[in-house]
């Protein structure tokens, strides 16, 4: 239906942060390879950790304990390619890249050699839906644009460890026992929750949701009732909320405006 620039009315360039579950690593890749497409120079980094990118996400990883040494490899770097990918360690026995501190990509936004920064900043092993603990969601200070991913897949599944990540906390934030089935409602109260998908974004930032998983059966009409749901309860919440599906096009098959802020 549209880009992802144009849903999320990106310009100007600046810092986005991904949180919550179900296709956060995924879109980012995605949202790289448009914005690097038309030009921008990129990077995609984590505040926690991420699988190392294969060669089609991102053929070029830096990583480094140091700033001025990134900053300084990446500017050359740069001449011939729009996007990388860093971080401050590899891992490789995990196959995992070990993200900056929120302050360390305040630093390097503000060496302004990127156009955009793309942060994954939450982590959820994987479950198509999680809750943030009390020391997450880590989303640096200079955040412009805030996504929180959630997968449908989830929908009619059972609230256990097995589809989502921390379920206590999301019992707690849902009211759902453990084990009862996850609602199209449940998921709406998690976004609109003050501990929730939204937790800790900073005052300045556009506040999105990402409805991931449309091509799955069932899926889009559980998107569409969660929208309406949100529509209806989020007065200044957030600004918007788009269904798509991170894997297949087009990634953005629909896109509701909450609130223009």
């Amino acid at each position: 239906m549209t880009s992802l620039r144009h849903s999320l009315n990106l310009r100007r360039g600046g810092v986005i942060s991904l949180v919550g579950a179900g296709g956060k690593t995924a879109l980012m890749f995605r949202l790289a390879r448009e914005l690097a497409g038309q030009g921008d120079r990129v990077l995609t980094t984590s505040t926690t950790k991420i699988r190392l990118p294969m060669q089609r996400q991102s053929s070029i990883v830096l990583q480094s304990e140091s700033v001025d040494t990134l900053l300084r490899q990446a500017r050359v770097l740069l001449r011939r390619h729009r996007h990388i990918t860093a971080g401050r360690r590899i891992v490789h026995f995990q196959n995992k890249l070990n993200g900056f501190n929120p302050g360390t990509i305040d630093r390097i936004w503000q060496s302004g050699i990127f156009r955009w920064i793309i942060v994954e900043a939450d982590g959820a092993a994987g479950r198509p839906l999680k809750a943030p603990a009390a020391n997450e969601p880590v989303i640096p200070d200079s955040t412009r644009w805030l996504i929180a991913t959630v997968g449908l897949s989830v929908v009619g599944k059972p609230l256990s460890p097995k589809w989502v990540f921390r379920p206590q906390i999301v019992s707690e934030l849902t009211g759902l026992r453990s084990g009862a089935a996850i609602s199209v409602s449940a998921i709406a109260k998690l976004c609109l929750d003050q501990n929730g998908l939204l937790k800790n974004t900073p005052e300045q930032a556009r506040r999105f949701i990402f409805l991931n998983q449309a091509d799955l059966p069932g899926s889009r009409a559980a998107g569409e009732q969660i929208t309406r749901l949100l529509t209806r309860y989020a007065r200044k919440s957030f600004n918007g909320v788009l269904i798509g599906q991170t894997l297949y096009e087009p990634i953005v098959e629909k896109y509701n405006t909450i609130n223009r802020i």
